[in-house]
Protein backbone atom coordinates (compact mmCIF):
# COMPACT_ATOMS: atom_id res chain seq x y z
CA UNK A 1 0.00 0.00 0.00
CA UNK A 2 2.80 2.08 0.97
CA UNK A 3 4.24 2.22 -2.66
CA UNK A 4 1.35 2.69 -4.28
CA UNK A 5 0.52 5.37 -2.10
CA UNK A 6 4.03 7.05 -2.93
CA UNK A 7 2.94 5.76 -7.23
CA UNK A 8 -0.46 7.97 -7.04
CA UNK A 9 1.02 10.31 -5.52
CA UNK A 10 3.77 10.74 -8.11
CA UNK A 11 1.24 10.68 -10.59
CA UNK A 12 -1.09 13.51 -9.38
CA UNK A 13 2.12 15.56 -8.86
CA UNK A 14 3.10 14.60 -12.41
CA UNK A 15 -0.61 15.78 -13.22
CA UNK A 16 -0.47 19.04 -11.92
CA UNK A 17 2.96 19.94 -12.78
CA UNK A 18 1.98 18.80 -16.42
CA UNK A 19 -1.36 21.14 -16.06
CA UNK A 20 0.72 24.07 -14.71
CA UNK A 21 3.25 23.96 -17.58
CA UNK A 22 0.76 23.52 -20.54
CA UNK A 23 2.20 19.92 -20.45
CA UNK A 24 -1.81 18.93 -21.24
CA UNK A 25 -2.24 19.53 -24.97
CA UNK A 26 -3.21 17.00 -28.07
CA UNK A 27 -0.87 15.83 -29.80
CA UNK A 28 0.00 14.75 -33.61
CA UNK A 29 -1.75 10.87 -34.61
CA UNK A 30 -2.41 10.26 -31.25
CA UNK A 31 -5.61 8.63 -29.33
CA UNK A 32 -6.99 10.84 -26.40
CA UNK A 33 -6.43 9.28 -22.88
CA UNK A 34 -10.01 10.12 -21.99
CA UNK A 35 -13.47 9.52 -23.59
CA UNK A 36 -13.04 10.97 -26.45
CA UNK A 37 -10.20 7.73 -27.38
CA UNK A 38 -13.51 5.76 -27.05
CA UNK A 39 -13.76 3.48 -30.30
CA UNK A 40 -10.59 4.52 -31.76
CA UNK A 41 -8.51 1.75 -33.27
CA UNK A 42 -5.46 2.58 -35.52
CA UNK A 43 -4.60 6.02 -35.09
CA UNK A 44 -5.72 7.76 -38.49
CA UNK A 45 -4.18 10.55 -41.07
CA UNK A 46 -5.91 12.86 -40.12
CA UNK A 47 -3.13 15.78 -39.44
CA UNK A 48 -5.20 17.83 -37.14
CA UNK A 49 -3.07 19.38 -34.59
CA UNK A 50 -0.19 21.74 -35.53
CA UNK A 51 3.64 21.11 -34.93
CA UNK A 52 4.74 23.88 -33.07
CA UNK A 53 8.04 22.30 -32.00
CA UNK A 54 9.25 19.74 -29.95
CA UNK A 55 7.11 18.80 -26.61
CA UNK A 56 6.31 16.80 -24.02
CA UNK A 57 2.43 15.73 -22.53
CA UNK A 58 2.41 13.99 -19.63
CA UNK A 59 -1.08 11.71 -18.53
CA UNK A 60 -2.09 8.63 -16.67
CA UNK A 61 -5.06 6.16 -15.91
CA UNK A 62 -6.16 5.25 -12.45
CA UNK A 63 -8.58 2.48 -11.73
CA UNK A 64 -9.71 1.10 -8.58
CA UNK A 65 -12.72 -1.72 -8.41
CA UNK A 66 -14.51 -2.95 -5.65
CA UNK A 67 -15.40 -7.06 -5.77
CA UNK A 68 -18.01 -8.77 -4.50
CA UNK A 69 -17.39 -12.64 -5.93
CA UNK A 70 -18.16 -16.11 -5.22
CA UNK A 71 -16.53 -19.34 -6.41
CA UNK A 72 -17.37 -23.29 -6.04
CA UNK A 73 -16.09 -26.43 -7.74
CA UNK A 74 -16.31 -30.26 -7.32
CA UNK A 75 -12.66 -31.31 -7.49
CA UNK A 76 -11.65 -33.90 -5.28
CA UNK A 77 -9.20 -33.45 -2.50
CA UNK A 78 -5.44 -33.28 -3.40
CA UNK A 79 -3.32 -33.13 -0.26
CA UNK A 80 0.40 -31.66 -0.74
CA UNK A 81 3.09 -32.74 1.87
CA UNK A 82 1.89 -30.11 5.04
CA UNK A 83 -1.63 -31.91 4.33
CA UNK A 84 -3.33 -29.26 3.15
CA UNK A 85 -5.98 -29.36 0.18
CA UNK A 86 -4.48 -28.08 -2.89
CA UNK A 87 -8.13 -27.81 -4.74
CA UNK A 88 -10.03 -26.37 -1.47
CA UNK A 89 -10.99 -22.24 -2.92
CA UNK A 90 -10.04 -19.51 -1.31
CA UNK A 91 -12.35 -18.13 0.99
CA UNK A 92 -13.14 -14.72 -0.78
CA UNK A 93 -15.69 -12.23 -0.53
CA UNK A 94 -16.56 -8.02 -0.40
CA UNK A 95 -13.45 -6.03 -0.56
CA UNK A 96 -11.33 -3.44 -2.47
CA UNK A 97 -8.70 -4.40 -4.89
CA UNK A 98 -5.26 -3.15 -5.35
CA UNK A 99 -5.32 0.42 -6.93
CA UNK A 100 -3.53 0.77 -9.93
CA UNK A 101 -2.05 3.38 -12.05
CA UNK A 102 -0.13 4.06 -15.58
CA UNK A 103 2.02 7.31 -16.11
CA UNK A 104 1.67 8.20 -20.05
CA UNK A 105 4.81 9.90 -21.67
CA UNK A 106 4.11 11.32 -25.35
CA UNK A 107 6.78 13.40 -26.97
CA UNK A 108 6.44 15.63 -30.28
CA UNK A 109 9.93 15.15 -31.42
CA UNK A 110 9.43 16.29 -35.50
CA UNK A 111 6.08 17.07 -37.45
CA UNK A 112 4.47 14.09 -37.62
CA UNK A 113 7.22 12.05 -35.37
CA UNK A 114 5.84 10.63 -31.86
CA UNK A 115 7.27 9.05 -29.17
CA UNK A 116 4.98 6.90 -26.71
CA UNK A 117 6.26 5.52 -23.20
CA UNK A 118 3.73 4.39 -20.81
CA UNK A 119 4.88 3.07 -17.00
CA UNK A 120 3.13 1.12 -14.60
CA UNK A 121 2.93 2.54 -11.32
CA UNK A 122 1.35 -0.13 -9.55
CA UNK A 123 -0.13 -3.21 -10.88
CA UNK A 124 -1.04 -6.29 -9.38
CA UNK A 125 1.81 -8.25 -10.25
CA UNK A 126 4.13 -5.64 -10.05
CA UNK A 127 3.58 -3.65 -7.13
CA UNK A 128 6.22 -1.59 -7.95
CA UNK A 129 6.67 1.04 -10.69
CA UNK A 130 8.13 -0.77 -14.19
CA UNK A 131 7.95 -0.05 -18.14
CA UNK A 132 5.34 -1.14 -19.95
CA UNK A 133 6.90 -0.52 -23.48
CA UNK A 134 7.05 2.33 -25.62
CA UNK A 135 7.67 3.18 -29.54
CA UNK A 136 8.42 5.66 -32.24
CA UNK A 137 5.55 6.57 -34.54
CA UNK A 138 6.49 8.34 -37.96
CA UNK A 139 3.08 9.71 -39.88
CA UNK A 140 5.41 12.49 -41.58
CA UNK A 141 8.98 12.48 -43.59
CA UNK A 142 9.05 16.13 -43.74
CA UNK A 143 12.34 15.63 -41.39
CA UNK A 144 14.52 13.49 -43.59
CA UNK A 145 14.20 16.25 -46.46
CA UNK A 146 13.95 13.88 -49.11
CA UNK A 147 11.54 15.78 -51.25
CA UNK A 148 8.02 14.54 -52.97
CA UNK A 149 7.12 12.62 -49.54
CA UNK A 150 2.93 12.96 -49.86
CA UNK A 151 2.97 9.18 -50.55
CA UNK A 152 4.17 8.45 -46.96
CA UNK A 153 2.40 11.22 -45.02
CA UNK A 154 -1.20 10.78 -46.54
CA UNK A 155 -1.22 6.84 -46.69
CA UNK A 156 1.54 4.94 -44.50
CA UNK A 157 2.31 5.43 -40.45
CA UNK A 158 5.69 3.38 -39.20
CA UNK A 159 5.84 2.36 -35.43
CA UNK A 160 9.22 0.83 -34.21
CA UNK A 161 9.87 -0.05 -30.57
CA UNK A 162 9.28 -2.68 -27.55
CA UNK A 163 5.90 -2.33 -27.81
CA UNK A 164 2.00 -3.48 -27.87
CA UNK A 165 1.51 -5.95 -30.88
CA UNK A 166 -1.34 -5.02 -33.14
CA UNK A 167 -2.89 -8.27 -33.59
CA UNK A 168 -6.50 -7.84 -33.49
CA UNK A 169 -8.88 -5.04 -32.64
CA UNK A 170 -10.08 -6.87 -28.89
CA UNK A 171 -6.71 -5.12 -27.68
CA UNK A 172 -7.70 -1.97 -28.49
CA UNK A 173 -10.83 -2.12 -25.85
CA UNK A 174 -9.24 -4.27 -23.19
CA UNK A 175 -8.20 -2.61 -19.50
CA UNK A 176 -4.57 -2.37 -19.55
CA UNK A 177 -4.07 -1.81 -15.82
CA UNK A 178 -4.87 1.51 -15.01
CA UNK A 179 -5.99 2.33 -18.45
CA UNK A 180 -9.98 0.73 -17.93
CA UNK A 181 -11.57 4.16 -19.99
CA UNK A 182 -12.18 2.15 -23.04
CA UNK A 183 -13.46 -1.22 -22.02
CA UNK A 184 -17.62 -0.99 -21.55
CA UNK A 185 -16.63 -4.00 -19.08
CA UNK A 186 -14.36 -4.95 -15.96
CA UNK A 187 -12.78 -7.82 -16.85
CA UNK A 188 -11.01 -8.70 -20.64
CA UNK A 189 -11.18 -11.62 -22.25
CA UNK A 190 -11.42 -15.27 -21.08
CA UNK A 191 -8.36 -15.69 -23.45
CA UNK A 192 -6.77 -12.11 -23.46
CA UNK A 193 -4.56 -11.87 -26.97
CA UNK A 194 -2.23 -9.34 -25.24
CA UNK A 195 1.86 -8.42 -25.52
CA UNK A 196 4.51 -6.63 -25.67
CA UNK A 197 7.34 -7.46 -28.25
CA UNK A 198 10.33 -5.56 -29.81
CA UNK A 199 9.66 -5.03 -33.37
CA UNK A 200 8.38 -2.74 -35.60
CA UNK A 201 4.70 -2.24 -37.86
CA UNK A 202 3.77 -0.13 -40.96
CA UNK A 203 0.61 0.07 -41.38
CA UNK A 204 -1.55 1.72 -44.68
CA UNK A 205 -4.95 3.74 -45.21
CA UNK A 206 -6.89 4.93 -47.68
CA UNK A 207 -10.44 5.60 -48.00
CA UNK A 208 -11.63 3.40 -45.28
CA UNK A 209 -8.90 0.06 -46.63
CA UNK A 210 -6.58 -0.63 -44.13
CA UNK A 211 -3.72 -2.96 -44.07
CA UNK A 212 -0.80 -3.88 -41.77
CA UNK A 213 2.44 -5.92 -41.77
CA UNK A 214 4.96 -6.46 -38.53
CA UNK A 215 7.57 -8.54 -37.79
CA UNK A 216 8.58 -9.09 -34.49
CA UNK A 217 11.15 -10.59 -31.87
CA UNK A 218 8.28 -13.05 -30.66
CA UNK A 219 8.95 -12.84 -27.26
CA UNK A 220 7.92 -10.17 -24.41
CA UNK A 221 11.70 -9.65 -22.95
CA UNK A 222 13.71 -11.43 -26.25
CA UNK A 223 17.04 -12.33 -25.57
CA UNK A 224 20.41 -13.80 -27.08
CA UNK A 225 20.96 -17.36 -25.42
CA UNK A 226 19.01 -20.54 -27.30
CA UNK A 227 19.22 -18.60 -30.64
CA UNK A 228 17.83 -22.45 -32.30
CA UNK A 229 14.40 -21.61 -30.15
CA UNK A 230 14.28 -18.07 -31.07
CA UNK A 231 12.07 -16.94 -34.21
CA UNK A 232 10.45 -14.18 -35.70
CA UNK A 233 7.24 -13.82 -35.44
CA UNK A 234 4.88 -12.05 -38.27
CA UNK A 235 1.82 -10.30 -38.04
CA UNK A 236 -1.24 -8.95 -40.30
CA UNK A 237 -4.04 -7.81 -40.58
CA UNK A 238 -6.40 -6.19 -43.07
CA UNK A 239 -9.56 -4.54 -43.21
CA UNK A 240 -12.05 -2.23 -44.23
CA UNK A 241 -13.40 0.74 -41.51
CA UNK A 242 -15.60 3.69 -42.69
CA UNK A 243 -18.59 5.85 -41.86
CA UNK A 244 -21.15 5.42 -44.68
CA UNK A 245 -23.41 7.29 -43.48
CA UNK A 246 -22.95 9.77 -40.38
CA UNK A 247 -25.13 7.75 -37.58
CA UNK A 248 -23.54 4.19 -38.99
CA UNK A 249 -19.72 3.06 -38.94
CA UNK A 250 -18.89 -0.02 -40.11
CA UNK A 251 -15.67 -1.89 -39.20
CA UNK A 252 -14.25 -4.94 -40.35
CA UNK A 253 -10.43 -6.51 -40.15
CA UNK A 254 -8.74 -9.87 -40.11
CA UNK A 255 -5.59 -10.76 -38.59
CA UNK A 256 -2.86 -12.96 -38.29
CA UNK A 257 -0.02 -14.54 -35.63
CA UNK A 258 2.34 -16.67 -36.57
CA UNK A 259 5.92 -17.69 -35.42
CA UNK A 260 7.57 -21.25 -35.92
CA UNK A 261 9.02 -21.24 -32.23
CA UNK A 262 10.16 -19.43 -29.42
CA UNK A 263 11.71 -19.44 -26.31
CA UNK A 264 8.47 -18.80 -24.42
CA UNK A 265 6.07 -17.04 -26.71
CA UNK A 266 3.70 -15.21 -25.25
CA UNK A 267 0.58 -13.87 -26.91
CA UNK A 268 -2.56 -15.65 -24.60
CA UNK A 269 0.33 -14.67 -21.43
CA UNK A 270 1.88 -11.42 -21.89
CA UNK A 271 -0.24 -9.00 -19.77
CA UNK A 272 1.98 -8.63 -16.84
CA UNK A 273 -0.48 -6.29 -14.77
CA UNK A 274 -2.85 -9.11 -14.06
CA UNK A 275 -6.89 -9.35 -14.31
CA UNK A 276 -9.52 -7.82 -12.18
CA UNK A 277 -11.27 -10.97 -11.03
CA UNK A 278 -9.18 -11.32 -7.67
CA UNK A 279 -8.28 -15.06 -6.73
CA UNK A 280 -11.03 -16.45 -8.14
CA UNK A 281 -11.04 -20.22 -8.61
CA UNK A 282 -7.85 -20.35 -6.75
CA UNK A 283 -6.83 -22.54 -3.89
CA UNK A 284 -5.86 -21.39 0.17
CA UNK A 285 -2.34 -20.84 -1.04
CA UNK A 286 -2.74 -18.35 -3.49
CA UNK A 287 -2.02 -14.85 -3.32
CA UNK A 288 -3.17 -11.67 -5.65
CA UNK A 289 0.40 -11.18 -6.64
CA UNK A 290 1.48 -14.59 -7.36
CA UNK A 291 -1.77 -15.85 -9.47
CA UNK A 292 -2.34 -13.00 -11.03
CA UNK A 293 -4.47 -14.32 -13.76
CA UNK A 294 -7.03 -15.28 -11.92
CA UNK A 295 -10.43 -15.89 -14.31
CA UNK A 296 -8.37 -16.09 -17.37
CA UNK A 297 -7.15 -18.77 -19.60
CA UNK A 298 -3.70 -19.29 -21.24
CA UNK A 299 -3.86 -22.43 -23.56
CA UNK A 300 0.12 -22.90 -22.94
CA UNK A 301 1.35 -22.62 -26.83
CA UNK A 302 4.39 -21.04 -26.19
CA UNK A 303 6.61 -21.93 -28.63
CA UNK A 304 5.07 -22.64 -32.07
CA UNK A 305 1.96 -20.69 -32.57
CA UNK A 306 -0.63 -19.14 -35.27
CA UNK A 307 -3.62 -17.40 -34.51
CA UNK A 308 -6.67 -15.80 -36.50
CA UNK A 309 -8.75 -13.60 -35.69
CA UNK A 310 -11.95 -11.78 -36.99
CA UNK A 311 -12.98 -8.43 -35.75
CA UNK A 312 -16.53 -7.05 -36.72
CA UNK A 313 -17.46 -3.33 -35.24
CA UNK A 314 -20.54 -1.94 -35.94
CA UNK A 315 -21.74 1.45 -34.88
CA UNK A 316 -25.41 2.53 -35.10
CA UNK A 317 -26.24 5.95 -33.41
CA UNK A 318 -25.77 4.54 -29.55
CA UNK A 319 -25.93 1.24 -30.21
CA UNK A 320 -22.44 -0.76 -31.00
CA UNK A 321 -21.77 -4.34 -31.73
CA UNK A 322 -18.37 -5.63 -31.38
CA UNK A 323 -16.86 -9.55 -32.06
CA UNK A 324 -13.88 -11.89 -31.49
CA UNK A 325 -13.89 -14.69 -33.49
CA UNK A 326 -11.02 -16.30 -32.97
CA UNK A 327 -8.75 -19.79 -33.26
CA UNK A 328 -5.02 -20.41 -32.22
CA UNK A 329 -3.43 -23.10 -33.28
CA UNK A 330 0.46 -24.46 -31.85
CA UNK A 331 2.13 -26.40 -28.95
CA UNK A 332 4.45 -25.96 -26.02
CA UNK A 333 7.95 -27.02 -26.04
CA UNK A 334 8.42 -30.87 -26.40
CA UNK A 335 4.73 -31.68 -27.31
CA UNK A 336 4.32 -34.19 -30.23
CA UNK A 337 1.44 -32.33 -31.86
CA UNK A 338 -0.26 -28.75 -32.00
CA UNK A 339 -3.42 -28.32 -29.98
CA UNK A 340 -6.32 -26.03 -31.19
CA UNK A 341 -8.38 -23.35 -29.26
CA UNK A 342 -11.24 -21.20 -30.69
CA UNK A 343 -12.81 -17.96 -28.73
CA UNK A 344 -15.93 -16.32 -29.46
CA UNK A 345 -16.67 -13.02 -28.03
CA UNK A 346 -19.38 -10.55 -28.69
CA UNK A 347 -20.34 -6.90 -27.07
CA UNK A 348 -23.29 -5.41 -27.36
CA UNK A 349 -23.07 -1.73 -26.07
CA UNK A 350 -25.56 1.02 -26.09
CA UNK A 351 -24.78 4.48 -25.11
CA UNK A 352 -27.19 7.19 -24.57
CA UNK A 353 -27.72 10.82 -22.76
CA UNK A 354 -25.85 13.81 -23.90
CA UNK A 355 -22.22 13.09 -24.83
CA UNK A 356 -23.10 9.41 -24.86
CA UNK A 357 -22.29 9.42 -20.90
CA UNK A 358 -24.31 6.71 -20.24
CA UNK A 359 -24.04 2.92 -21.02
CA UNK A 360 -25.03 -0.51 -20.79
CA UNK A 361 -23.51 -3.63 -22.16
CA UNK A 362 -23.74 -7.00 -22.04
CA UNK A 363 -20.83 -9.98 -23.47
CA UNK A 364 -20.95 -13.61 -23.98
CA UNK A 365 -17.45 -15.61 -24.13
CA UNK A 366 -16.88 -18.85 -24.65
CA UNK A 367 -13.10 -21.36 -25.36
CA UNK A 368 -12.93 -24.35 -25.87
CA UNK A 369 -9.83 -26.57 -26.74
CA UNK A 370 -7.51 -29.19 -26.18
CA UNK A 371 -6.16 -28.79 -22.33
CA UNK A 372 -1.89 -28.90 -22.15
CA UNK A 373 -0.97 -31.93 -20.38
CA UNK A 374 -4.10 -33.96 -19.94
CA UNK A 375 -5.42 -33.31 -23.69
CA UNK A 376 -8.64 -33.25 -21.89
CA UNK A 377 -11.22 -30.97 -24.27
CA UNK A 378 -12.45 -28.50 -22.10
CA UNK A 379 -14.52 -25.41 -22.30
CA UNK A 380 -15.06 -22.29 -20.10
CA UNK A 381 -17.78 -19.92 -20.54
CA UNK A 382 -18.45 -16.32 -19.19
CA UNK A 383 -21.39 -13.92 -19.65
CA UNK A 384 -20.75 -10.14 -17.86
CA UNK A 385 -23.83 -7.28 -17.79
CA UNK A 386 -23.21 -4.16 -16.73
CA UNK A 387 -22.94 -0.13 -17.67
CA UNK A 388 -21.48 3.30 -16.64
CA UNK A 389 -21.28 6.34 -16.51
CA UNK A 390 -19.27 8.93 -17.83
CA UNK A 391 -19.30 11.52 -14.97
CA UNK A 392 -16.71 13.83 -16.85
CA UNK A 393 -14.79 13.02 -19.92
CA UNK A 394 -12.27 12.29 -17.58
CA UNK A 395 -14.20 10.00 -14.74
CA UNK A 396 -16.22 6.81 -15.88
CA UNK A 397 -18.02 4.54 -13.00
CA UNK A 398 -18.53 1.02 -13.97
CA UNK A 399 -20.61 -1.47 -12.89
CA UNK A 400 -20.81 -5.03 -13.80
CA UNK A 401 -22.61 -8.34 -12.70
CA UNK A 402 -19.87 -11.62 -14.13
CA UNK A 403 -20.59 -15.34 -14.22
CA UNK A 404 -17.84 -17.98 -15.71
CA UNK A 405 -18.41 -21.51 -15.99
CA UNK A 406 -15.74 -24.26 -16.07
CA UNK A 407 -16.74 -27.91 -18.07
CA UNK A 408 -15.10 -30.77 -18.87
CA UNK A 409 -11.67 -30.33 -16.13
CA UNK A 410 -10.65 -33.73 -14.61
CA UNK A 411 -12.09 -34.32 -10.83
CA UNK A 412 -8.53 -33.87 -9.70
CA UNK A 413 -8.48 -30.08 -11.35
CA UNK A 414 -9.20 -27.41 -8.91
CA UNK A 415 -11.60 -25.99 -11.78
CA UNK A 416 -13.55 -29.12 -12.67
CA UNK A 417 -17.28 -28.06 -12.00
CA UNK A 418 -15.85 -24.32 -11.51
CA UNK A 419 -18.10 -21.36 -11.01
CA UNK A 420 -17.23 -17.63 -9.80
CA UNK A 421 -20.02 -14.82 -9.82
CA UNK A 422 -20.81 -12.08 -8.71
CA UNK A 423 -20.60 -8.00 -8.69
CA UNK A 424 -17.85 -5.37 -9.79
CA UNK A 425 -17.55 -1.75 -9.31
CA UNK A 426 -14.82 0.40 -11.07
CA UNK A 427 -13.92 3.91 -11.22
CA UNK A 428 -11.72 5.01 -13.76
CA UNK A 429 -9.71 8.17 -14.65
CA UNK A 430 -7.96 9.51 -17.52
CA UNK A 431 -6.30 12.37 -18.68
Amino acid sequence: MKKFTIALIALLGFAFSAIGQGLQRDMQFWRPYDQRGLNIFETGKEDTVAFEGMSVRVGGHFAQQFQNLSHSNTASPMMNDNNVNLNQLANIGFGSNLATANLNIDVALADGVRLNLVTYLSSRHHPEAWVKGGFIQVDKLNFLGLGEIDWFNRYLTLRVGHMEINYGDAHYRRSDNGNAMYNPFIGNYIMDAFTTEVGGELFFQNNGWLAMAAITGGEIQGGVTNPDNRKASFIGKFGYDKYLTDDLRVRLTGSVYTTSGSQRNTLWGGDRAGSRYYLVMENTLATTAGNFTSGRFNPNQTDNITAFVFNPFVKFKGLEFFGNFEQSTGAARGEAADRTWTQIGTDLVYRFGNYERYYIAGRYNKVSGILFGSGLEVDMDRIQVGGGWFVTKNILAKLEYVNQNYNGFAQTDIRNGGRFNGLMIEGVIGF
